[in-house]
């Protein structure tokens, strides 16, 4: 029996059933059409409905905005649970965007667009990474000008999760001078917009049913109080001020696949026949998996304390960094033994551990690439 996770105050009997609700829908209603998802290379907008009405999608929204007033807990279970069940990360972008709105938007912006967010009217990414701009920011190309009463936009995107089925886009452009001070974040409403196009829907060696696209700005107009917050200038600030909930939002899903990954792994283990006896019998099978269990309970405890910490409001950046770059580093390394143990079926796209393999190694890229994270780590030692 493995050992029993310390329970924090968030882990409640209510999360609880919240969890298990969310699970049910999961497996019933979501994960059966999976398969085609993948096929096609996305998830239709219009899934994300029945979470909207149920009250999945974004739980921790104020009521007034359309959510349930919930704790960031909930969102995080959600994630959880979605990623087990080999959901892609369409949800967990779809969260971070909305926070931006919430937290930085003008009453105004929030009252048009947190609702219809939070009922799944509305699907939003956003729009950072250029074609030869990825972790530094500063070095954003696409431009907003002001223009009487409208921004023109003009540049391109690339790896835009949620690009090619949103129907919002939070856009992060430069609207002054060079370096971090010149950003800004504009939310585009993308339907019939005139110069807006999506380009490519990107073929990835993982996820393949998370929607990734080129987005491109040839003049796009819009509206200038759709500026985030109203004031030019802030987008970099607003950035960096999500940062403990993002990285959470890449840790939680690392600990959901490494306790799948150990799931799977030990009941193929004790099934698979080796030499007339089950492979699990082998104490080099054994010990591994007891490497992989002690690794599963270490990130899951660090993850859990993380997340109260953040429910508390004394996260700090650091251990965000941590936990994500070292929660990601060792969901990579579980899924490899684990594949490892599967043998010449590990490596077949039909079962779990491959796909869940092949998905795990964007996880130390996006959200900061680890070798950034360490940099950030290391300067406050």
């Amino acid at each position: 029996m493995l050992p029993q996770l310390h329970r924090h105050p968030w882990m409640d009997s209510d999360i609880e059933t919240f969890r298990e609700q969310v699970r049910r829908y999961i497996v019933a209603e979501m994960a059966p059409k999976l398969p085609g998802w993948r096929e096609q290379g996305y998830i239709p907008r219009e899934t994300w409905r029945p979470l909207g009405e149920m009250g999945f999608l974004l739980p921790e929204m104020p009521e007034a905005y359309g959510g349930v007033g919930a704790s960031l807990a909930y969102q995080l279970v959600v994630q959880d649970e979605l990623t087990k069940a080999e959901m892609p990360n369409n949800v967990t972008v779809h969260s971070i965007a909305s926070h931006y709105i919430m937290d930085y938007g003008t009453e105004a912006q929030k009252q048009r667009w947190l609702p219809k967010l939070s009922s799944g009217e509305m699907l939003v990414g956003i729009a950072m990474t250029e074609p030869g701009c990825g972790t530094d920011l500063k070095a954003i190309a696409t431009r907003a000008r002001l223009d009487g009463y409208h921004y023109v936009i003009d540049g391109a995107k690339t790896f835009i999760t949620n690009g090619f089925t949103c129907n919002l886009l939070i856009v992060v452009a430069r609207t002054g001078e060079a370096g971090s001070r010149g950003l800004s974040m504009i939310v585009v409403e993308t339907e019939n917009l005139p110069g807006f196009r999506v380009g490519r829907l990107l073929e990835k060696i993982g996820m393949p049913a998370s929607d990734t696209a080129e987005l491109f700005f040839d003049g796009v107009r819009v509206p200038v109080d759709q500026l985030l917050g109203g004031v030019e200038g802030h987008g970099f600030k607003q950035l960096m001020g999500q940062l403990p909930y993002e990285r959470m939002s890449i840790a939680v899903p690392a600990a959901a696949v490494i306790d799948r990954a150990l799931e799977l792994t030990l009941a193929y283990t004790k099934e698979r026949k080796i030499f007339g006896a089950p492979l699990f019998d082998m104490q080099t099978t054994r010990h591994k998996l007891a490497e992989v269990a002690t690794i599963a309970h270490v990130v899951r405890t660090f993850v859990n304390d993380c997340i109260q910490r953040l429910l508390d409001g004394t996260l700090d950046d650091e251990a965000a960094y941590m936990a994500k770059w070292w929660c990601t580093e060792q969901q990579c390394r579980v899924t490899d033994e684990c594949l490892q143990l599967f043998g010449g079926y590990g490596f077949m796209a039909e079962y779990p551990i491959a796909r869940m393999y092949a998905a795990s190694r964007v996880q130390k890229i996006y959200g900061g690439a680890n070798e950034v994270m360490k940099e950030l780590i290391a300067r406050k030692l």
